[in-house]
């Protein structure tokens, strides 16, 4: 047996191994799954928040005439 053929039938047994665990282990994410339960969480009373003073700005450049 050549090297080739031997890193041939390892790649194929590698092969093999992967598609079983993904197909075992089934899609990743939400999809294929039950949806979770929506968490009800009641909003909180709290008083109006006074809104921040504005971010300073920057230099403002003016065009200089030639």
């Amino acid at each position: 047996m050549s090297s080739e053929s031997v890193g041939g039938i390892l790649g194929a047994i590698v092969a093999a191994v992967v598609l079983a665990v993904a197909v075992v282990l089934g899609p990743i994410g939400q999809y294929g799954k039950p949806p979770r339960p929506a968490k009800a969480e009641p909003a909180p009373a709290t008083a109006p928040a006074v809104p921040a003073a504005p971010v300073p700005r920057g230099p403002v450049i003016k065009e200089v005439p030639n």
